[in-house]
């Protein structure tokens, strides 16, 4: 197949942070997706509708002249979020759900929740209202390896709180092991997961390969060569809890390439194309538009969007860098040649 059109996708896991910086990279996004879930991680976090709903007009207002792209908001849980912020979100029309960082998880997740029971008030008003858990599926715990603590999440929390709440719809955001994927496979309906391209294409092999590599480093972290395959396996399936959630995190370079650089990778500039390069290495690119534009907005309840996009098998290379406000942010394969490219 040296080429496919599908109809327009979600993104649904990213970020777009605030500022120049949302000003460079949103419309990199715009460009392939009609809509995104946004995360709220910012500093200081989205903790309120409100702010979800100011947050929401910064990034219309970031968007290039004639651009059509939808933001789907969600606010940051805490120990402190009450029930009737359920109900202002569910009013509001924009915000589609609570993200769930468990404390010190990942970027900017210190105000994130330290005990799960702290919030069953919220998620039972969310099972209720309808609204989405995203989750953040790691523990913290510091006695756990970095690369066991998803697992962990599945048995200590993830379980638990499915068991507990039985009509909460919960996607268990970039799922990265064997585990995960077994335990979305065979949950109770309710249950999605997105999975992000680095995690499809890369095991954490990558992280070392002639060296430090602080631009492919994430969380939760890459895994091994068979978590990365149990992924594909998943996507092949065309099963329809899985879908398309890029967690694309810009950060400068040199807050990268720093003794304590921070987690997440940069993958608007080029989304649908390393999805594309993944189906296709297990010959399933028929299964991308399931993936990428309908699964998804199925599980949130949207009407599938109208309009397409096309992918060719075209060689380009990579930019070393793109511009992130004031600073640059250094792309996933940058320098690299990409055999896939959208275009309009």
């Amino acid at each position: 197949m040296s080429s496919l059109r599908i109809r327009r996708p979600d993104d649904c896991h990213l970020h777009v942070r605030d500022g120049a910086g949302l000003r460079s990279v949103l419309p990199l996004t715009a460009a392939q997706f009609a809509r995104a879930i946004i995360m709220p991680n910012l500093q200081p976090p989205v903790t309120t509708t409100e702010r979800a709903l100011a947050y929401r007009e910064r990034i219309l207002e970031a968007l290039p002249a004639g651009v059509k792209f939808e933001p789907l908001m969600t606010v940051y849980l805490t120990d402190r979020t009450e029930p009737a912020e359920v109900d202002r979100a569910r009013a509001s029309g924009h915000v589609h759900g609570f993200k769930l960082y468990p404390a010190g998880a990942t970027t900017h997740s210190d105000a994130g929740v330290t005990d799960i029971r702290k919030v069953d008030a919220v998620l039972a008003r969310m099972s209720e209202l309808g609204l989405v858990l995203q989750v953040h599926g790691e523990v913290t715990d510091q006695h756990v390896d970095v690369f066991d603590r998803e697992a962990r999440f599945i048995d200590s929390v993830l379980a638990p709180v499915v068991d507990r709440f039985p009509r909460l719809r919960i996607v268990f955001e970039h799922i990265t092991t064997r585990e995960a994927v077994e335990f979305v496979h065979h949950a109770r309906a309710g249950i999605g997961a997105t999975i992000t391209p680095q995690h499809l294409l890369m095991n954490r092999n990558a992280l070392f390969t002639g060296g430090i590599r602080p631009h492919h480093y994430c969380l939760p972290v890459l895994k091994t060569e068979p978590d990365r395959r149990a992924l594909l396996e998943a996507i092949a399936s065309g099963d329809a809890r899985f879908f398309l959630g890029t967690d694309s995190a810009p950060h400068a370079k040199h807050t990268k390439e720093a003794a304590c650089g921070c987690a997440g990778i940069f993958s608007a500039h080029a989304a649908l194309e390393l999805y594309a390069e993944a189906f296709d290495a297990v010959d399933a690119l028929a299964r991308l538009q399931g993936f990428a534009s309908e699964h998804g907005a199925a599980f949130y309840g949207l009407p599938y969007n109208e309009g397409t996009v096309t992918l060719v098998k075209e060689s380009w290379e990579v930019p070393a860098t793109y511009r992130f406000g004031s600073d640059e942010v250094v792309p996933l394969r940058a320098g690299e040649r990409m055999h896939w490219r959208v275009v309009q």
